[in-house]
């Protein structure tokens, strides 16, 4: 785990987060309202790459890799469809349907300069329902934005991480829904994913990490409709859900202050 040093960013990083993530949490509705029956995977993964360049960023999840034997990442924009948690393919031959639900993944480096410094990292992520939606869909894609907004509640200075995850699961658990847990958010800032872990859940072995100013994390509940188990599929990237029933999947980059947590990426008249 990297030491708390890197976990709290400097005053020159926390003014290029908020700015970087508010052109973020821009780009993210403008996605989120292109979902409607019909379109590709691919078209909103083109418009994510060409407003993420047009703001002076660069797409974090564009080649990333988790190491040398797995597969980079190729695209800009993780769409995942129903039964996909998180880091679907955008493909042209994919094309959503009515009732899908469509979740958008999307990090971004800024500014980015190809010989300058490097930029400063944010993520986020909502799920939309295209066309007519299904009650059921409905209410898995409130519960879990309302358990993320309950995980934002709890990260304030003194607590701990785990609180952030005891407020999820606390929402989550009487309601039935799966809790992924081989899926976590994350610190981030001056990488795309860094230490410290946030799980959506807790365990007798989660460490004590206490929520200082100056940190930015990722939060991230993945829920699903059935179980939580998911595993990985063939193209190396995608996580869907064993038993294939929906899920729903939403983040905001926070910056962790003295007067509450500060959320970054909120999209134009989002208000939590």
């Amino acid at each position: 785990m990297e030491k708390n040093s890197r976990m709290i960013k400097d005053p020159a990083a926390l003014v290029a987060i908020r700015e970087g993530g508010k052109k973020l949490g821009e780009i993210l509705a403008e996605c989120a309202a292109m979902v409607a029956p019909g379109i590709s995977t691919k078209a909103l993964d083109d418009r994510a790459e060409f407003l993420i360049r047009q703001c002076g960023g660069r797409p974090a999840f564009l080649g990333y890799t988790i190491s040398t034997k797995d597969p980079a990442y190729p695209a800009s924009l993780c769409v995942s469809v129903n039964e996909e948690v998180v880091h679907g393919i955008p493909r042209v031959d994919h094309i959503i349907q009515d009732g899908d639900v469509v979740g958008l993944d999307i990090g971004m480096e800024w500014p980015f300069t190809p010989d300058g410094p490097k930029g400063y990292y944010t993520d986020t992520a909502i799920s939309v329902i295209a066309g007519t939606p299904r009650a059921e869909d409905e209410k898995i894609l409130a519960a879990t934005y309302e358990s993320l907004c309950r995980g934002i509640k709890a990260a304030t200075v003194g607590n701990e991480i785990k609180d952030i995850s005891k407020a999820v699961e606390k929402y989550l658990t009487p309601l039935g829904y799966g809790i992924v847990r081989d899926l976590v958010g994350h610190g981030v800032g001056y990488a795309v994913h860094e230490a410290p872990q946030v799980p959506n859940f807790t365990d007798r072995f989660q460490p004590s990490i206490r929520l200082l100013p100056g940190m930015v994390l990722a939060l991230e509940p993945m829920v699903t409709i059935g179980s939580a188990d998911v595993y990985t599929e063939k193209d190396g990237w995608t996580v869907s859900t064993e038993d294939h029933s929906r899920s729903a999947h939403f983040e905001h980059t926070i910056i962790i202050s003295p007067t509450g947590p500060e959320i970054v990426t909120l999209r134009p008249g989002e208000k939590i």
